[in-house]
C-alpha cells in the first residue's frame, strides 16, 4: 500500500455528516487530542441560502442535493414513489420540514422490550436537553389564519385536546402547532450542521476536525474482523484509503448503510454472492426490516387564496389516538397550506389553484419491507422495496380509511369549513370502504422517514445488526449511528430521535476505552 494512504489517517472516521455524523463529530473532537475525519457525499450547506431557507425545503426534492431513490412496484399502494435522501452537509435535518418531536416514552420502551437495554426512555430522556438545536414553537409570525381555524376545528369535531408545545410533556393525542428546529427572526434552519458544526467551521477552532465534503464512501476496509478504515472516492474521480486508528461510525442513513456495509461484504450471504460479492461477514438482518411513515392526501379547493405567512406551508397538526391500548396516537395528520396533489395528479384529480391539504399518517405501521442489492457496482442504487399496505390484518390501509373520514369531519366543521369551497380529491362521491381505500393506498406518498434496515437487538435476535452499544455484531472497530439501527419506527418525526442516537453515540465513545484495538 502506498505510504501516502497510510499517513492518511484519523482517530475516527465518521461515514456521513448528516444528522448523527454532525453530532457525533462536534462532540468527538470537543477533546483535543481526538482526530475525526468525516466523509460527506454532498457540498457544504454554508452560505447556500436555498438549503438553509426552512421555507425553501419543498424545492430541494428531487433536485440536485437529492440522491432521489426510486421504489420497486408496490401492488397495493403507489408504485411511483421517489424516496428523497439528502446530498448535503446535515442530511436530512438539511433537507427536511424540521418538525421536532422527542420521541414518545412508548416509543422508547418498545426499543427495549425489543432488546436494547439502556434505550428506554428513562434512559433516552436526558440526550433531548443536550441538543443544540434551536427547537421552539412555531413563531406567532407564522401562524397561518387557516391553519389557526384548522386547529380549532379538529379540537371542536374530534375532541382532542388543544397542545402547545408538543415536547414539553408526553401526549397521545392533541391538536396544534408543531415545534421546529429553526430560528423564526430569520426562517434559518437550525438543522444538525448548523447547530454542530457551523460555529467551529466558521470560527476554525477544531484543527482536528476535517470535513471531506463531495466525497463518497464506496466499500469499508476490514482486516479480518476489524474495520481499519474506509474507501473514499472524491468528485474528480480520485480513489484513496482513510483509516481509522480507533473506530469507524457509519451515519450514512437508513439507505446507504446498509449499502455500504453490502457492497463491503457484511450482509446476507447468499444474496451478496449471488451477485458475486464476497462475503466477509454473515449478517443476515442487514436490509431487513425497512420501516417508514406512508400517509395519505384529501385535497380542498379554498374561497381564493389563502394568507402566505408560515413557516414551512405544514405547520400544524393532529394526533388521535383510535385504540385506547395503543402506547400513543395511531393516526396522525400533517395539515398542509397548498393542495397537495403530485400522487393524485398521475391518476387524472386537478390541481386547484387555491386549495389545502390534510395528510392521513400512519405513525405505527405494521407492514415491514426490504432493501437489497440489484447489482455488484456501488454506484447503482439499492432496491427499497417497503411492502407498503401488507401487513395480514390491513390494520395500515384501514388507518388511512380511518383518517380520510375524520379529515372529512374536520372540514366540515367551523372555522375551517367556511373556508372550504369543495372536495377536489378523492371527492365527496368516494364513500366507501372499499373505494377510500384504493383510493388512499393509489395515491400514498411518504415523509421521507426510511429506517429500521440495521437494527439494534439482543444477543439472541438473529436479524439485530447491532448491539446496544451500536457495535455491528462480529465485528471489531465499527459502530453505526442513524435511522437504520431503529428496530421499531417513533409514532412521531424521527429526526430528534436521530439527534439523540447521535449524542448516545458520542457519549458511548467518549467513555469507551482509548487502547483497545487502537491501530496507531
Amino acid at each position: 500500500m502506498p505510504s501516502s494512504l497510510e499517513t492518511e489517517a484519523a482517530d475516527y472516521v465518521v461515514v456521513g455528516g448528516g444528522t448523527a455524523g454532525s453530532v457525533i463529530a462536534s462532540r468527538l473532537t470537543e477533546d483535543p487530542d481526538v482526530t475525526v475525519t468525516v466523509i460527506e457525499g454532498g457540498p457544504t450547506d454554508i452560505d447556500r441560502p436555498d438549503v438553509l431557507t426552512l421555507r425553501r425545503w419543498l424545492g430541494l426534492l428531487g433536485g440536485d442535493l437529492d440522491y432521489d431513490y426510486p421504489t420497486v412496484p408496490q401492488p397495493r399502494g403507489n408504485s411511483h414513489i421517489r424516496h428523497s435522501r439528502a446530498r448535503v452537509l446535515g442530511g436530512c435535518s438539511s433537507h427536511n420540514t424540521l418538525i421536532s418531536f422527542k420521541p414518545l416514552p412508548s416509543d422508547w420502551d418498545e426499543w427495549a422490550g425489543a432488546g436494547a437495554e439502556g434505550w428506554d426512555a428513562a434512559s433516552m430522556d436526558p440526550y433531548f436537553d443536550r441538543l443544540r438545536n434551536n427547537i421552539v414553537a412555531v413563531d406567532e409570525q407564522d401562524r397561518n389564519a387557516i391553519a389557526r381555524d384548522f386547529v380549532d376545528a379538529a379540537q371542536a369535531a374530534l375532541g382532542v385536546p388543544r397542545v402547545e408545545g408538543f415536547n414539553k410533556k408526553p401526549f397521545h393525542e392533541g391538536v396544534g402547532f408543531f415545534d421546529l428546529a429553526y430560528h423564526p427572526e430569520n426562517n434559518k434552519r437550525s438543522s444538525a450542521s448548523v447547530a454542530y458544526l457551523h460555529p467551529h467551521i466558521e470560527a476554525g477552532d477544531r484543527p482536528n476536525l476535517r470535513i471531506l465534503l463531495e466525497t463518497w464512501a464506496y466499500k469499508l476496509e476490514l482486516d479480518g474482523t476489524r474495520a481499519t478504515g474506509v474507501h473514499i472516492r472524491t468528485e474528480d474521480g480520485e480513489e484513496r484509503l482513510v483509516r481509522a486508528r480507533r473506530e469507524v461510525i457509519v451515519c450514512a442513513g437508513a439507505v446507504d448503510t446498509p449499502r455500504l456495509l453490502m457492497h463491503s461484504g457484511i450482509g446476507p450471504k447468499r444474496d451478496l454472492e449471488a451477485l458475486g460479492i464476497a462475503a466477509v461477514h454473515d449478517l443476515p438482518g442487514i436490509g431487513e426490516n425497512l420501516l417508514d411513515h406512508p400517509e395519505s392526501v384529501i385535497v380542498w379547493e379554498t374561497n381564493g387564496p389563502i394568507p402566505e405567512n408560515s413557516a414551512m406551508d405544514s405547520d400544524a397538526g393532529l394526533f388521535v389516538r383510535r385504540d385506547p391500548e395503543s402506547g400513543g396516537p395511531d393516526l396522525m395528520f400533517h395539515f398542509y397550506q397548498i393542495p397537495f396533489t403530485d400522487n393524485p395528479e398521475r391518476l387524472g384529480y386537478e390541481k386547484p389553484e387555491h386549495g389545502v391539504s390534510m395528510t392521513p399518517n400512519i405513525p405505527k405501521p405494521r407492514s415491514r419491507g426490504r432493501l437489497y442489492l440489484t447489482s455488484a457496482d456501488p454506484a447503482v442504487k439499492p432496491a427499497l422495496d417497503f411492502r407498503y399496505f401488507t401487513d395480514e390484518d390491513d390494520y395500515d390501509g384501514n388507518t388511512l380509511v380511518d383518517g380520510i373520514k375524520l379529515a372529512r369531519e374536520i372540514a366540515r366543521t367551523e372555522p375551517l369549513a367556511g373556508w372550504l369551497k369543495r372536495e377536489v380529491c378523492p371527492g365527496p362521491e368516494v364513500t366507501s370502504d372499499e373505494e377510500i381505500s384504493a383510493y388512499a393506498r393509489h395515491v400514498a406518498h411518504t415523509v421521507y422517514h426510511p429506517a429500521g434496515t440495521c437494527r439494534i437487538g439482543a444477543a439472541d435476535d438473529e436479524l439485530a445488526v447491532v448491539d446496544p452499544e451500536l457495535r455491528i455484531r462480529g465485528l471489531e472497530g465499527i459502530r453505526i449511528a442513524d435511522a437504520s439501527v431503529f428496530p421499531t419506527i417513533p409514532a412521531v418525526n424521527p429526526m430528534i430521535g436521530v439527534l439523540m442516537v447521535g449524542e448516545k453515540c458520542a457519549e458511548l465513545l467518549a467513555s469507551g476505552p482509548k487502547d483497545e484495538g487502537d491501530v496507531r
